[in-house]
């Protein structure tokens, strides 16, 4: 090594602020504040030091830095257990993870399967402070984990909306778009009595999809009914079982529209078994959040809710509200994707 080399930690050693400073000879501080994201410094200082920090693999001491900011550093994703959508967990945390890349935030997922227990995470990181943000995913109206961030003031954004008078902030599929451009096909395909088949009844999402539904139905004059299957009767047996009781009926619906593409496999593989193919005979729009029903079906009609996409504005959204915007401005919609193919 020649004197004008900087210094490099040795195998085993841990990389300190202090290494970083050695390497890009820069002072302790100004290399504080730029991992801190300080903004006042200029971008090639802040290139430098992520660079440098990067290649030595620096890690933040996670209990230092909560001992002299407050700050965890944490981003918690509290994740619904509700299996409702293909490959939706996978995509969500993919999403996040995307727009935290290069942030000082890490992202710590908390599967839930109860409502109940949910809550009692939230109760949690309140009372622990363990993250500095939270993302919550499938909002009832009268949610308690919203309701309980609101109270104590502590950043969250919510993956749908509320029917709390106070604001928070929220990114949300825009179900009602999604409800009058899936019955506006099938009226302008012909249909005249259509159905809803719709899982979750505990959501906003299912309040708002259901409502739209049905003012569109009215608007377009068609008859329609809302098949309202709750969480226990939406598995992927019972769905099949209604498929193929639809395929046996003489009053069945000419159209259906599914909020679920899981949902959509197994109906569908109950109205084949009762000789009924979908676009043959009977139409189905479906909820499209991965590939695999446009590969099995490339026929049918899909509206896409992009799950990867709402990862990253969630986060987007999130990182705001923890450095203090309004939440006036952190309420946004996703509009749903058409994919018409038949």
């Amino acid at each position: 090594m020649t004197a004008d080399e900087p210094l490099r930690p040795q195998r085993g050693d841990r990389v300190t602020l202090k290494t970083i400073a050695e390497m890009t000879g820069l002072s302790l501080s100004t290399v504080s504040l730029s991992l801190r994201g300080g903004t006042t410094l200029k971008q090639e200082t802040r290139d430098k030091v992520n660079a440098a920090a990067q290649a030595l693999g620096y890690v933040p001491d996670r209990a230092g830095v909560r001992l002299r900011t407050g700050k965890t550093n944490v981003v918690t994703l509290v994740l619904d257990g509700a299996e409702d959508s293909i490959d939706f967990a996978r995509q969500m945390i993919q999403g996040i993870g995307q727009a935290i890349a290069g942030t000082r935030y890490h992202l710590n997922v908390t599967p839930e399967f109860s409502r109940t227990q949910s809550a009692d995470t939230i109760r949690y990181i309140l009372e622990n402070r363990a993250a500095d943000g939270v993302i919550i995913t499938h909002t009832a109206p009268d949610d308690p984990r919203v309701e309980a961030l609101i109270e104590a003031g502590f950043p969250f954004v919510s993956h749908g909306r509320t029917a709390f008078t106070a604001q928070h902030a929220f990114h949300d599929f825009h179900a009602e778009a999604f409800a009058q451009r899936a019955v506006e096909r099938l009226a302008a395909k012909g249909c005249r009595r259509i159905m809803l088949v719709i899982g979750d009844d505990r959501t906003t999402n299912y309040r708002n999809l259901t409502g739209a539904f049905e003012q569109a139905s009215r608007n377009a004059g068609l008859a329609a009914e809302v098949l309202d299957n709750g969480v226990p009767r939406s598995n992927p047996t019972m769905m099949r079982a209604l498929g193929l009781d639809l395929a046996g009926r003489q009053n069945r619906p000419d159209g259906i529209v599914c909020d679920s593409e899981m949902r959509a496999i197994a109906l569908i593989g109950g109205l084949l078994e009762g000789g009924l193919t979908p676009g043959d005979g009977i139409e189905l729009i479906y909820k499209q959040t991965s590939g695999i029903l446009p590969t099995l079906f490339p026929r049918l009609d899909s509206i896409q809710e992009d799950v990867f996409a709402a990862g990253v504005e969630l986060t987007r959204l999130l990182l705001q509200r923890i450095e203090g915007a309004p939440v006036a401005g952190l309420q946004t919609l996703a509009e749903p994707v058409l994919h018409w193919r038949s």
